[in-house]
């Protein structure tokens, strides 16, 4: 199943606000499989304002960047991203940056969109938002780690 991370996964990997969504963001940086994970572009690029915005040097969120791109495929924002974003954005009053997200997932393939920001098992298109720090995990988040775990 592939699946992309959201900027508050990486933020909260990062060491942004919780230790305890922290330790979980980081689990499930772990426990998620390299070769089918990946990462938006507009994430990484709100995970560079998030850092600095939180008192990152620059340099030190570039650097944090280059981690993630190493260790995660990168999906880009393309046109037709755009365009589906706006449509989506319309449709359900969802903010343009979430819904970019979400456009450039479905795009990629992806199953899954590992998310606090929008709705816990909001479904578009095929892909699910699934927000891994609910207290009452998500069957398909339950899925997902059973599976990486064999």
């Amino acid at each position: 199943m592939r699946i992309a991370l959201d900027t508050n996964v990486m933020a909260y990997a990062e060491g942004v606000d919780d230790d305890r969504r922290q330790l979980r963001a980081l689990e499930i940086i772990q426990s998620v499989p390299r070769e089918s994970t990946v990462v938006p572009a507009q994430a990484l690029a709100e995970l560079f304002n998030v850092l600095v915005r939180k008192g990152r040097s620059r340099e030190l969120a570039r650097m944090s960047l280059m981690k993630w791109r190493d260790g995660f495929p990168v999906i880009d924002t393309t046109d037709s991203v755009v365009l589906s974003a706006a449509q989506l954005a319309n449709d359900h009053q969802l903010g343009i940056w979430d819904s970019i997200i979400l456009a450039s997932s479905y795009q990629a393939g992806c199953r899954l969109l590992l998310s606090e920001d929008l709705q816990d098992g909001f479904t578009w298109s095929g892909i699910t938002v699934v927000n891994p720090f609910s207290a009452t995990p998500h069957p398909l988040i339950q899925l997902l780690f059973t599976a990486g775990s064999t």
